[in-house]
């Protein structure tokens, strides 16, 4: 899409307020995970480059509209000072004297970290006045926070409207493009690999793949609402029972069409969700009763891996099993070693899947991973986010 960005602008003497997702885990007041922080440095750095001076904005956990300690954004500053190797500033508020006055305290070259939007309620419900509070900080605005961009919120959209030339930086421009080829004319065959929880929120993000895709393999929570809907046993599996019409409405598509459509042809089930539990492969593609699906199984992962050698372009969201728990990593970290090894055009959606792909070790062999989630698939189902409209040409 046709988005207008940082290269088209000029920063030099600029305030510029940048929004950026640095929603990362912190414990004990230590960043846990840096990769988002890290997406966004070519960005900073590029500004800072152009001697503007960058107020950083961005939400952390959910705290709904309440200051809460632990969701403070003062350690992403400090692990960003150490970054950048220069002093970052920390606003108490992102919003009110305080911050206005450190706003316009900063000279070209420096940088503010702003304390958490949502700290403020206003800041999700997309309040024009918190808006105009926060744009009131900075004369341009840029935003890298993709991870966000399908949420209407007064930092994503309410801001941009009010400043001029808002622009998208390095990530947001990263992304789109990454995405914006699984849509445009992909090279075939294409496959989809759909894992995780929910099959309801992700099946307006399938049906408008479905004439882009030759081949749709599933694992995960997911498989066991497919594997429902074919009239399988699942055992004590979750399935998301109101969603069940859906998936029979996605295989009567699919069959239509002529794809390839797999579900697991075998499982690792388990007695209970635990380190300890005990567990084996099942023989086919049903689960008895009493035992849950913890991972997909050896002849699941051949078959998988078989797609994923013929494909010329995959989309994967969501892993194929239980991963964070070693005996049931194994179908998810296969899988994310094939895509690393397959000659294919690779993007892997944002949240968990990242984690796992990022748990096999392959991080770096992948075309593109995503670092939103929610906001993948929303572009994948519409083509465009609110958060990327009002950075329009």
């Amino acid at each position: 899409m046709d988005i207008t960005t940082i290269e088209e602008k000029s920063y030099s003497g600029k305030k510029v307020f940048l929004r950026v997702d640095f929603n990362v885990p912190i414990e004990k007041g230590v960043v846990q995970d840096a990769t988002r922080i890290l997406a966004s440095l070519p960005t900073i750095r590029y500004l800072l480059q152009q001697k503007a001076a960058v107020v950083i904005a961005s939400h952390l956990g959910r705290p709904d509209g309440q200051v809460v300690p632990e969701l403070s954004l003062k350690p992403v500053a400090d692990y960003l000072a150490r970054e950048l190797g220069q002093p970052v500033n920390f606003a108490p508020d992102c919003v009110g004297p305080e911050a206005k006055k450190m706003a316009e305290a900063l000279s070209p070259g420096q940088v503010l970290v702003l304390e958490n939007l949502r700290f403020h309620k206003e800041e999700e419900k997309g309040n024009e006045q918190f808006a105009r509070e926060l744009a009131s900080l900075a004369n341009c605005y840029v935003n890298d926070a993709f991870g966000t961009c399908h949420r209407a919120h007064a930092s994503i959209v309410g801001v941009a409207r009010l400043l001029p030339g808002p622009a998208a930086g390095y990530l947001i421009q990263k992304e789109t493009q990454a995405l914006s080829r699984l849509l445009e004319k992909p090279e075939k065959p294409f496959l989809l690999i759909l894992g995780g929880a929910k099959v309801a929120d992700k099946i307006p993000m399938i049906k408008n793949l479905l004439d882009r895709i030759d081949m749709f393999i599933t694992g995960g929570v997911m498989a066991y609402t497919f594997i429902k809907a074919k009239n399988w046993e699942t055992g004590a599996c979750k399935v998301e029972e109101s969603a069940i019409p859906l998936a029979k409405e996605i295989i009567r598509e699919v069959n239509k069409r002529h794809l390839e459509f797999h579900t697991p042809l075998d499982h690792i089930i388990a007695d209970r969700i635990a380190a300890d539990a005990h567990y084996f492969p099942t023989e086919r593609g049903t689960i008895p009763p009493g035992w849950i699906g913890v991972d997909i199984g050896p002849q699941a992962i051949e078959e998988y891996t078989d797609c994923i050698n013929r494909a010329r372009t995959i989309f994967w969201n969501g892993p194929m099993g239980i991963f964070e728990i070693e005996p049931f990593a194994k179908g998810t970290v296969e899988l994310a070693r094939a895509l690393a090894n397959s000659k294919a055009f690779s993007v892997v959606g944002g949240g968990d899947s990242a984690s796992a792909i990022n748990r096999a070790g392959v991080a770096d062999r992948i075309s593109h991973v995503c670092t939103g989630g929610g906001a993948s698939l929303e572009f994948l189902e519409k083509g465009t986010l609110p958060g990327l409209e009002v950075l329009k040409k």
